[in-house]
């Protein structure tokens, strides 16, 4: 047997490289389909990771409690410093809370101006939002008590303040009539989540903000509570129980909606990764429809070399071939016409994969198993569309054959 499918190989061989040409246009629908499902998979799954590193990148297990419905306050009261407390003290599941007051200020050094993203909070902040120290500090504890003239800057302010390579940590910048000294520079971080550049914001301790800047100094002062929930607790839970004691402290009774909304960065990359990944499913189903058509395509040729070959095959027959073996080369021809094809694609996907990922920016993560699932059903196409052909070769008579012009 093992002697028998081996010769119908070579003989398979032969005959593709005596039709190069017309072997190269039969795999032609196998090699883009083969190309195009792993190159759509290998894709999704970078896009899914790109999510995912994005999501990661505002903060450990991160929760974000805002005023109003969505992500406008549509005039909603902002929250307290006692809500804050009472967050912390009463949720369980809560590794750390912060508060967060942020608006747009231009900032001034010397004789340059930009207007950047001030944001006052406490030292908890950088565990929450994952902020890694660039140069100099964060500020302490004791310099929000203080209302200490402290800031921390982004490396998109860095670069376009104080320049390329400048080290700004000691130097002074004003936001509005206040001066403050920059002691730290946070690690670049790029884009993530819904912001565009997570790198061009002004961070200071929330009383400097509120005492110095807008002149209160009680209230409901904060537009955000951010909270980072414990490794191993459900985040579902740590929402549940913090809507429940927002709509107790803000009065709201059973009838009436939310003026608040808890978000949760696991569930929105949960959410994101799952739409990429249909989206990815949906995109590779109708890739393999190349796969089909290249396989009518292998029948189509299989059935013309079958009338081609009408006398060899009554040759064959005729000196003792069983019909059995002449089934088996012309099927075994299919098969490696397709597989063929499948490598072909294995091939054109890679390359394809490592350009495509390069230019949008995504991770390149080929997938061997994805390559072998679609070799084995490239070799399977071969097998399906190929029997036809290769029954009908089969089913010749030999007086038949023989007279055949």
């Amino acid at each position: 047997m093992i002697a028998m499918l081996f010769n119908a190989l070579l003989i398979a061989i032969r005959e593709i490289r005596r039709n190069l040409m017309r072997s190269f246009l039969t795999v032609i629908g196998i090699v883009i389909g083969v190309a195009a499902v792993i190159t759509i998979v290998t894709l999704g799954r970078g896009t899914t990771e790109t999510v995912r590193q994005q999501i990661s990148r505002m903060g450990n297990n991160l929760l974000v409690v805002r005023p109003g419905q969505g992500w406008g306050s549509s005039g909603a009261p902002q929250f307290s410093m006692q809500d804050v407390e009472a967050i912390r003290d009463q949720v369980p599941g809560i590794a750390s809370v912060a508060p967060f007051v942020s608006n747009n200020s231009p900032i001034i050094y010397q004789d340059r101006n930009r207007t950047y993203d001030v944001q006052g909070t406490t030292p908890n902040y950088f565990v929450i939002a994952n902020w890694k120290v660039g140069t100099g500090r964060f500020f302490t504890d004791a310099e929000v008590t203080e209302s200490a003239p402290v800031c921390v800057i982004g490396e998109t302010i860095r670069k376009e303040l104080f320049g390329e390579g400048v080290d700004p940590v000691g130097s002074k910048v004003r936001v509005k009539s206040l001066t403050l000294e920059v002691i730290g520079v946070t690690a670049a971080k790029g884009q993530g989540g819904f912001s565009d550049d997570l790198d061009d914001n002004l961070i200071t301790p929330y009383t400097t903000v509120i005492h110095r800047l807008s002149g209160r100094q009680g209230g409901r002062n904060f537009n955000q509570v951010m909270i980072s929930g414990q490794k191993d607790y459900p985040t579902a839970n740590i929402v549940a129980d913090v809507a429940a004691l927002m709509r107790e402290r803000r009065r709201i009774s059973a009838s009436e909606e939310d003026n608040f909304n808890v978000f949760d960065s696991q569930q929105l990359a949960e959410v994101m990764s799952s739409s990429t990944k249909t989206m990815t499913t949906l995109l590779g189903c109708v890739a393999a429809v190349s796969l089909l058509v290249g396989g009518i395509g292998i029948m189509n040729i299989m059935l013309v070399s079958v009338t081609e070959r009408t006398r060899e095959i009554g040759i064959r027959l005729a000196i003792g071939a069983r019909a059995r073996e002449v089934l088996l080369q012309f099927l075994v021809e299919a098969v490696t016409l397709s597989c063929v094809g499948g490598l072909a694609g294995i091939a054109l996907a890679y390359g394809c994969c490592y350009f495509i990922a390069g230019m949008i920016g995504v991770p390149f993560l080929f997938d061997p198993k994805i390559s072998m699932v679609a070799f084995v059903f490239s070799a399977v196409i071969g097998i399906l569309f190929g029997f036809m052909p290769a029954r009908r070769a089969a089913s010749l008579d030999p007086i038949d054959a023989l007279r055949h012009e």
